[in-house]
């Protein structure tokens, strides 16, 4: 059985074990969390480049002893020259390409998100310092997780023609074996130089010259210009009061807003136990609500806050019936990432997200830096609409950070991979622990599910892990849920974690047995 991770000085957890290695070596040097999460950040954007990397986009919630959570938006808006006509001409005018220099259009933002968040540090460490664990990690090789292996694998047919892709992910032109060593040179001289000449060398410095050539050659419509006029953005979260206390989440247009909602409808359902028909009902069915909302009307500059006003709640909790399930064909949203958390010696906790969304982003890998650009802009849509394209827009993002401060005082930090079940994996978790009091670990390692798409999957069945009582697996069914059984502890149901700050000082952490990470503390 695996435990929870408990100390008193510092926790982490992270989806790799070299990530979680970084961030606890930092707390245990004196470090703050936001400190330590950078130096995770790079490590894990260096060991699990399939499910992120520094030409993603990072999203942030720091909370400090007293105060409310700050946000950092870190991500990239859509360059200058992508419009709908742009692509029409490149000969697309139904959808913008997943795959190749087409589908690198938005500005990677985490690099500058780290900066962001060490601005809110009074003396922070050194660069060189929190990025010595990735450089090292990118010099000497990485042994390639099986996760990684068949990932590269499965995706390979889409990627390996993209430039510059196959060079470094598939060495000799085929999928890395599990547990074989890769290295990754341009990129550690990339940590490197951003080590040397701080974060802001990746928009207006030589990183961003490289990129800025490198992209143009390429055919994408990102030009240097566009990397130069991009900034992280300090937000206040989103937040809902709960009868367990309030939640927080990250601002439009990340689905921040529809993890919040579905808490906060299933709230409002009265139910009174875990792991019954009740209880999972109940999550899915606010999960549809909560969809439904935010495929309508969620984009850039959405005024989310106002949908959890009390009144549009109750509406909305009152069309789930607790007996029969809505019907369920919708549009999915994809997505991949990675989430860490973090808490310190002096009581600050972090919950951080960052990614490339598909697998390996667009593909397009410039070699002199070993940069994999994100496709993130082809969640546009180029049919108009709340995330319809524009020059400077931000699309959707299903990334989105977790965090609560419980009624009893403990402050929860938590969140998962996934895409489209990023907030139903949070719900998961969130209403085992703080709801109906399971264990930390017991939380995150139970059976989950996942309705709709996700990790690479084309269905939008309700996905459950072959570890639920099949008399609970019988009476979704008999309600009118379509079904599908997926092994247990499938990388389909998430890569979750979670860290709490306890009242009286314990910090604790708990890892996803999905993944190849761990939970550490001191």
């Amino acid at each position: 059985m695996l435990n929870s991770a408990l100390g008193l000085k510092g926790a982490f957890t992270a989806p790799h074990q070299a990530a979680t290695q970084a961030g606890l070596g930092v707390l245990a040097e004196g470090g703050s969390a936001i400190e330590a999460m950078v130096a995770a950040a790079a490590a894990v954007a260096v060991a699990y480049p399939h499910m992120n990397g520094i030409g993603g986009d990072g999203f942030w919630l720091v909370k400090r002893p007293g105060a409310a959570p700050v946000g950092i938006f870190a991500g990239g808006q859509a360059a200058g020259l992508a419009t709908p006509d742009w692509y029409r001409a490149q000969g697309h005018a139904a959808a913008i390409p997943a795959r190749g220099p087409l589908a690198a259009l938005t500005v990677p933002g985490s690099v500058g998100g780290w900066g962001a968040a060490l601005s809110l540090c009074d003396r922070p460490m050194p660069l060189s310092r929190l990025l010595a664990p990735a450089i090292e990690l990118a010099r000497q090789g990485i042994a390639v997780t099986g996760n990684q292996a068949d990932c590269t694998a499965e995706k390979a047919p889409r990627l390996q023609d993209v430039p510059g892709f196959a060079d470094i992910y598939m060495p000799g032109g085929a999928a890395p074996a599990r547990g074989s060593r890769m290295r990754q040179a341009a990129l550690g001289a990339t940590l490197e130089q951003i080590a040397r000449s701080g974060t802001e060398d990746y928009y207006r410095g030589e990183i961003a010259a490289t990129h800025g050539a490198f992209l143009e050659a390429a055919g994408s419509p990102l030009r240097a210009a566009d990397l130069a006029a991009y900034r992280p953005e300090q937000v206040a979260p989103l937040s809902v009061e709960t009868s367990q206390g309030r939640l927080w989440n990250m601002t439009p247009p990340t689905q921040g807003i529809a993890s919040l909602m579905i808490l906060a409808l299933f709230d409002r359902l009265g139910v009174t136990g875990a792991e019954g028909f009740a209880h999972l009902h109940g999550l899915i069915e606010a999960t549809k609500q909560a969809f439904i909302k935010r495929n309508a009307e969620l984009g850039d500059g959405a005024r989310a806050q106002d949908w959890l006003a009390a009144a549009e709640l109750d509406a909305m909790a009152a069309r789930i019936d607790p007996a029969r399930a809505l019907p369920w064909p919708y549009e999915p949203k994809e997505g991949d990432t990675i989430w860490m958390g973090a808490a310190d010696a002096d009581g600050t906790v972090v919950s951080f997200i960052q990614s490339v969304f598909w697998e390996f982003g667009s593909g397009l890998t410039c070699p002199e830096t070993g940069v994999v650009f994100q496709n993130r802009g082809a969640a546009f849509s180029l049919a108009g609409g709340p995330n319809g394209l524009a020059p400077g827009k931000r699309p959707f993002h299903t990334l989105n950070p977790a965090m609560a401060e419980l009624s009893d005082g403990r402050i929860l930090s938590y969140g998962t991979m996934g895409g489209e079940g990023q907030p139903q994996t949070q719900a998961a978790v969130f209403s085992r622990y703080a709801m109906f009091g399971q264990g930390l670990q017991q939380a995150v390692t139970a059976p989950r599910w996942l309705l709709g798409k996700t990790w690479g999957d084309d269905t939008t069945t309700l996905k459950l892990e072959d570890r639920f009582d099949p008399a609970l697996v019988d009476a979704l069914k008999a309600a009118g849920h379509q079904v599908e059984m997926i092994p247990g502890f499938s990388d389909l149901a998430g890569h979750a974690g979670a860290v709490v700050l306890h009242p009286k000082g314990l910090r604790e952490a708990a890892s996803d047995p999905r993944a190849d990470g761990a939970a550490l503390a001191l």
